[in-house]
């Protein structure tokens, strides 16, 4: 079946209060995709924003980010005043998140609200409580101990607590008990307000892709609360961090600094921890895309402590044993593999051998340091296509500094008579293409420069800030978009 979707961040929504949020602003978007006959809305990691504001680098594989919650419900419920929200600064610029402000303004916010809610006479909450716990309580109490301790990271707390001694954990839930329970509180919005969103789409045809990344942060409940999921030594710290090769975007390679997986330990408990995983997401989307697929197949392992990745090696991952054990437990499962990069015959017969989707990147196509198969006429009909994604710039801006050789090369391919065409026929490259599925950034449908990049991979400041402007969804816009799908059948 063919069809096509729009990839656009929660947080780019133009919701009121500095950041996208699960408000009638994300409402009104599932209309205009519903107007532009699409049939999918590609997010980012829904996780709380961690190191450099990054929704890959999260303090919990499985929570929701508190920002995105709706605080216009809030005031509808009583637990907070529209007087209260509007006293705050966001930001002074629409266009741009302000995390430092949002982080504030929201702490001061959802602690009112949690405080005047009574959420405990609220028998949902309870039933949430229950049904949440193999990863809330840990998650509960890791925020609160983190804020009790000015922030820091687990790796940095005393002993005690960082090797989660019994009688200290107890200590702390007895000291902590409402800061856990407001984190609980926090956690209830998120999960009721998203998936409330979530049917709406689903009832007005619209599929979401959410994202996960495929290494949680050292920083985050997930590696505290589990260290023996990680390769951490005998006082939990890393021995090795994950990254990726120097290669020719990046002559020291990239160092995540996330931990990596022991996953001799995950095959012998029947990848319990990736089932729990893998099940919830797709409690909370339609479809998964997996980021950085390859390091199933192999991952690559930097010594602690090296400040590129310069000096790191492969390693073998878990394969199709995963998967297979996915399958088995899960079902076949709607996944899409990020399968981007220099890929090996191995990653390339992992992705064939599970029958997922992998990834085609029209922008790829005319890069002339290196052979590749992203030009559109070599793709595959299981695979999902874009003109970029939230890793690259926005294709008119990459197409207005593409040096001389690779812009002949894009204008010779898509016979351009006009420059000011580029970004119009990069998205009908992708239209037409064979690929089962299309998406395209919300920014290359505005044609927005590089002011509208979400993300530059490998820097920090900037990324992940970028929002939509209110009147940006016209009727136009979406009768051009439903233009394309009859066209090219989606």
């Amino acid at each position: 079946m063919r069809r096509s979707g729009i990839l656009l961040p929660v947080s780019s929504i133009p919701s009121k209060y500095g950041i996208g949020s699960f408000s009638k602003e994300c409402y009104e978007f599932v209309d205009f995709l519903k107007k532009a006959n699409q049939k999918l809305w590609q997010i980012l990691p829904l996780g709380p924003t961690g190191y450099g504001d990054s929704p890959y680098q999260s303090f919990s594989t499985f929570a929701g980010n508190p920002y995105f919650i709706d605080l216009e419900e809030l005031i509808e419920k009583g637990f907070l005043t529209e007087e209260e929200c509007n006293a705050l600064s966001y930001g002074n610029d629409e266009a741009c998140v302000d995390y430092a402000e949002v982080y504030n303004s929201r702490k001061v916010l959802l602690k009112k609200a949690y405080e005047r809610s009574n959420i405990k006479a609220d028998e949902g909450f309870q039933k949430f409580v229950s049904e949440n716990a193999y990863w809330l309580d840990d998650y509960a109490l890791y925020m609160a101990v983190k804020d009790d301790l000015g922030g820091s990271s687990w790796t940095s707390w005393d002993a005690d607590i960082k090797m989660r001694k019994p009688e200290i954990l107890t200590a702390y839930k007895e000291k902590l008990q409402k800061e856990i329970e407001c984190y609980q509180f926090q956690q209830y919005y998120f999960q009721k307000q998203w998936l409330k969103l979530k049917k709406y789409a689903n009832d007005n045809g619209i599929e979401i892709i959410g994202d996960i990344p495929i290494y949680v942060s050292l920083d985050s409940a997930d590696a505290w609360a589990n260290p023996q999921l990680f390769q951490l030594d005998e006082n939990c710290n890393p021995k090795a961090v994950a990254g990726c090769p120097p290669d020719a975007f990046s002559a020291t390679g990239q160092l995540w600094g996330n931990p990596l997986y022991t996953w001799e330990y995950h095959k012998e408990t029947d990848y319990d921890w990736w089932v729990k995983r893998i099940g919830y997401c797709f409690q909370l989307y339609d479809v998964v895309r997996i980021d950085h697929f390859r390091g199933f197949d192999e991952y690559y392992s930097i010594p602690y402590g090296e400040e590129t990745a310069m000096n790191g090696h492969w390693e073998k991952g878990p394969g199709m044993s995963l998967f297979n054990t996915l399958k088995e437990k899960l079902g076949d499962r709607p996944i899409i593999a990020e399968d981007l990069g220099f890929l090996t015959d191995t990653v390339i017969q992992l992705v064939k051998d599970t029958g997922y989707p992998g990834m085609k990147i029209v922008q790829f196509g005319f890069d002339s340091r290196e052979e590749s198969d992203y030009q559109p006429h070599t793709y595959t009909r299981n695979s999902v296509v874009y003109t970029g994604t939230h890793d690259n710039d926005t294709t008119k801006h990459w197409f207005d500094v593409l040096d001389s050789v690779d812009k002949k090369m894009a204008v010779d391919y898509m016979n351009l008579k006009d420059d000011s065409d580029a970004c119009d026929e990069m998205i009908r490259l992708a239209y037409a293409a064979v690929c089962d599925t299309c998406v395209i950034p919300m920014q290359d449908f505005l044609e927005l420069g590089e002011e509208a990049r979400i993300n530059t991979p490998s820097t920090l400041g900037k990324n992940w800030t970028w929002r939509m402007k209110a009147d940006a969804c016209s009727d136009e816009l979406a009768a051009r978009i439903a233009e394309l799908v009859r066209i090219y059948k989606r």
